[in-house]
């Protein structure tokens, strides 16, 4: 069954909507994007809250600790279910002074009826140990196991631990259609891999600058892809993602092998556009579109 609801936009090189700043740095480029005005806070939207950090400590993922963080939008009201969006590295996802303003954007697109209520949960990796130590500009030590690793794992983790653990004080879909993940680098795949094991739980898909190479393993996607009639019918036939990519890699052979991965989708009937844009391995460019992302991700959703 080939799939004709997914949309895998891939930002890699040349764009009009970018420039680099070579002023200071010469060797080092500083691109800049243009932000969505959504980025920002506007007057006239209600404001939402957010929660945290709350500590946890995980069962599936023995040994560790972490922090997250719940955004609550203004409209939410308990007798129905919210929509939910997971995403991981949550302290850069929420950061004040960050380029990705999650939970902002969430607030306007809610208040424009431009996507449905939901929840935001944000979440960090996981710490080994009982003391979670966090280096400015550094990942707590389980974020590769947790986040790079392929299978089951991690979204065991979310589906029996972090959303029952929300779902106490928060009434949360269980609809999958409901429910999307995100993250960037390391934490794009995480998300996308969560959404391959299991389709019947998250079908909505935000991957930026995804380490879709051999970390963990993670080179192998664009083959289970183009067999995905073998092993994830129910993932091709309706998730929906959009992903974004840095050029991080300056030789022709970097950038085909980075193309390998919406190729797949492409042969296989999705539904793909793919915007070229030149930057590094950051989160500037994904928070410049963030917007558009979520506007496209619930496009056709029930506000």
């Amino acid at each position: 069954m080939h799939c004709k609801s997914i949309l895998t936009v891939l930002l890699l090189s040349g764009s009009g909507a970018l420039a680099a700043d070579t002023t200071n740095t010469p060797a080092k480029p500083v691109y800049k994007y243009a932000v969505d005005a959504d980025s920002l806070p506007q007057g006239g939207i209600l404001k939402g809250r957010l929660e945290g950090p709350t500590w946890f400590q995980s069962r599936i993922f023995t040994n560790t600790i972490r922090k997250y963080w719940v955004y609550v939008p203004a409209q939410y009201t308990a007798d129905k279910p919210a929509c939910v969006l997971v995403f991981q590295d949550g302290q850069r996802a929420t950061s004040p002074t960050g380029p990705l303003q999650v939970p902002q954007v969430m607030e306007n697109l809610i208040g424009k009826k431009e996507m449905p209520v939901t929840i935001g949960i944000f979440i960090t990796p996981g710490a080994q140990g009982t003391n979670y130590m966090e280096v400015s500009g550094g990942n707590p030590n389980n974020r590769s196991v947790e986040y790079d690793s392929l299978g089951d794992k991690y979204a065991r983790f979310l589906i029996e631990e972090i959303l029952p653990e929300v779902g106490k004080t928060y009434n949360l879909t269980k609809d999958p259609e409901g429910r999307a993940i995100g993250g960037t680098s390391s934490g794009a795949i995480c998300a996308f891999n969560v959404a391959w094991e299991r389709p019947d739980e998250f079908r909505k898909v935000i991957s930026c600058i995804g380490s879709f190479t051999n970390i963990r393993g993670g080179h192998v996607y664009p083959q289970r892809i183009l067999d995905h009639e073998k092993n994830r019918s129910a993932y091709s036939s309706k998730t929906r993602s959009m992903t974004t990519a840095g050029r991080t890699i300056p030789t022709a052979t970097g950038i085909r092998r980075t193309k390998k991965w919406p190729a797949a989708f492409k042969a296989k009937g999705y539904d793909l556009e793919s915007v070229f844009a030149e930057g590094v391995h950051e989160d500037k460019h994904g928070g410049s579109i963030m917007p558009e992302m979520l506007r496209w991700l619930w496009r056709d959703y029930p506000r």
